[in-house]
């Protein structure tokens, strides 16, 4: 029986959702991690896209092409000073040496990660000092050339694997249940000599479509 303290009247209830944000629903089992595509000017004034070559010795995907970025941590204001943080450690530069333009598209992927990439500008585009136990090299790319190009899309399927011990007997069809797949894209670049693919390759595919189809100029 519900208790009269228990009830809730219409405008308590309503009062609950009115005015609130979505935010991610089990946010808790997601790693947060943010990146900036960094874009700094050559000695000719044409624009250039940075990238890393991660570490041999770092234990996740060393030696893959990557922007600088990282998790986010506690005392970060927001996911762009987490960026920003990321890229000052990674490439030694000031804080002051980055401007973050604006906000490029999130991506949440099928294996816990939820990532927040920002794009923004070095300048001046001076030495950098790469920290190597994360950074192996850096090097740029023109962003005309980048804009030219046409990267393939492969598709890779997810599925989902219930464990041993899942409660099989408490849903419809119990081991038979017709769980959902999903299709994880998979864009891949090749330029220079580089193959640069994953969720490098997606942010910087998004960037690409953001800033304008293929180029009449100078980039």
């Amino acid at each position: 029986m519900i208790t009269l303290s228990e009830r809730l009247s219409h405008d308590d209830l309503a009062a609950r959702f009115r005015g609130r944000r979505r935010q991610l629903l089990d946010a808790g089992l997601y790693t947060r991690s943010a990146v900036l595509l960094p874009l700094l000017k050559d000695s000719e004034g044409a624009w250039q896209v940075l990238f890393e070559v991660r570490a041999a010795r770092l234990s996740r995907q060393p030696g893959e092409i990557c922007f600088p970025g990282g998790r986010v941590e506690e005392g970060d204001a927001d996911e762009k000073e987490t960026a920003c943080r990321e890229t000052a450690e990674e490439l030694g530069l000031t804080r002051q040496a980055i401007t973050v333009w604006g906000e490029l598209d999130y991506i949440i992927t099928p294996f816990n990660l939820f990532l927040y990439p920002f794009v923004g500008e070095i300048r001046p585009a001076g030495e950098f000092r790469p920290n190597p136990a994360e950074v192996a090299e850096v090097f740029t790319l023109p962003l005309i050339k980048l804009r030219a190009l046409t990267p393939a899309t492969h598709f890779v399927s997810v599925e989902a694997v219930p464990p041993a011990d899942f409660p099989f007997a408490k849903i419809p069809h119990g081991r038979a249940y017709p769980w959902r797949t999903g299709l994880l894209p998979e864009v891949f670049y090749e330029v220079e000599g580089r193959v640069i693919w994953g969720l490098t390759a997606r942010v910087l595919k998004n960037f690409l479509d953001l800033a304008g189809g293929r180029p009449a100029g100078r980039g």
